[in-house]
């Protein structure tokens, strides 16, 4: 008889602890990846407890000490002082002189930004303080502390800022713009030009949002930078203006007159069309939009088969195959207004014989019908004739006259 060894008692025990272990560290390791602390009991009656953390987000932190903030009056740059909106008015440009001193701080979306009590009320505007980066406030600020999105739509006469349009441009292109145009290009000029120049630029705007084109004259010193979304370009013009890049330049940010390429026109016509065809497919229902665009492969079965108007292969143009459809969805309802016909309890009586048979009617304009002489030609062997009346011709001269002759 063969013998078999089982293994020592030990050696069981030791595997079995390794693999307890193995567990052990495999479970802790799972549980920190999904952020979930386990606590096991030594005994197997005790109960497993698990706590899940959940991260909150962060509160938006002061950009500056408001210790520091001292009640000026805004420096001058118009004629007018408004003291209804505390500003200057009047001026068209900006005060050269202070157009070349460098701001006094900038913007971390990375370290500044997070909620406020604008998150919980919708349609907020962003802070323009938070753009510059001199914001005391925090998380107790009115105004949102992060950058725009495409899901953040506005009216078209005021911006991001909540700051009301003008209907044209100052001469010096700067200042809130123009509800006239919806611009998205920046003008920046006085760049230090070195050979990075285009990877410079392209790194310290994208911070602000996504760039569809950026477009650097170097023997100027001079980018134009287009956001894909009008708000980020408003964001960016504040957060980046008198602001510097790599070197001690101070930027020049405006915004950018109408491109005068005739592709660029082009093309800003193509992408305003797409945007007031996507608004309209939003609008509609997907049915609808679907046959629309020929998506829908019944609605081309049936206008294949309907449209024809009973002509072989004949292809009736879109209008009239819609005013087709429209007019049968109006046979259609008056169709269902109409009451249906039903059929009656109690039947009519039949008619008497007499009234069966039309009567006739007079036949050359006597006086006596054609069912009444052949009557009377039956009982006197057809020799009864009739005269007919001779018709008047011409008008009645002496009726009523007063002549005694007649």
């Amino acid at each position: 008889m063969a013998s078999t060894t089982s293994p020592p008692p030990v050696e069981r025990e030791d595997s079995t602890a390794d693999q307890n272990a193995t567990d052990q560290n495999a479970l802790t390791t799972q549980n920190a990846e999904d952020a979930v602390v386990t606590t096991e009991g030594g005994n197997e009656g005790e109960k497993k407890t698990k706590k899940i953390i959940r991260r909150k987000r962060r509160p938006a932190r002061p950009q500056v000490d408001p210790s520091t903030i001292k009640s000026e009056p805004p420096p001058q740059t118009g004629t007018v002082f408004n003291i209804w909106y505390n500003k200057w008015s009047g001026g068209d440009r900006e005060d050269k002189y202070l157009s070349k001193h460098h701001a006094p701080s900038r913007c971390n979306i990375a370290k500044d930004s997070g909620y406020t009590r604008a998150d919980k009320v919708p349609g907020s505007y962003f802070c323009l303080f938070f753009a510059r980066g001199v914001c005391p406030k925090g998380h107790e600020c009115e105004y949102l502390h992060r950058l725009p999105t495409i899901h953040d739509i506005f009216n078209p006469n005021v911006d991001c800022f909540g700051r009301d349009k003008f209907s044209d441009y100052r001469d010096d292109m700067g200042g809130v713009g123009s509800f006239m145009r919806q611009n998205r290009t920046l003008y920046v000029g006085r760049i230090h030009v070195t050979d990075d120049i285009e990877e410079v630029v392209s790194r310290h705007f994208a911070e602000w949002g996504q760039i569809e084109r950026i477009r650097v004259l170097t023997s100027r010193g001079v980018a134009f930078v287009t956001y894909s979304n009008e708000a980020n370009s408003q964001f960016a013009k504040e957060a980046m203006a008198h602001q510097s890049l790599d070197h001690n330049e101070v930027l020049n940010v405006r915004w950018a007159t109408v491109d005068p390429n005739p592709l660029a026109q082009k093309r800003e016509a193509q992408r305003i069309d797409e945007q007031a065809a996507e608004a309209v497919r939003r609008a509609l229902p997907a049915e609808f939009v679907a046959e629309l665009e020929g998506r829908d492969p019944e609605a081309r079965k049936r206008k294949k088969i309907e449209g024809t108007f009973g002509l072989d292969g004949y292809e009736p143009p879109d209008e009239v195959w819609y005013a087709r459809t429209k007019e049968l969805e109006a046979t259609d309802e008056s169709k269902q207004l109409e009451a249906p016909e039903e059929r009656r309890l109690i039947e009519g009586a039949p008619l008497p014989a007499f009234t069966e048979q039309p009567q006739q009617e007079a036949v050359g304009g006597g006086i006596i019908s054609s069912s009444t002489l052949a009557a009377l030609k039956g009982f006197a062997g057809g020799s009864v004739t009739t005269q007919t009346p001779q018709k008047a011709t011409g008008p009645l001269v002496a009726y009523g006259s007063d002549d005694e002759s007649d």
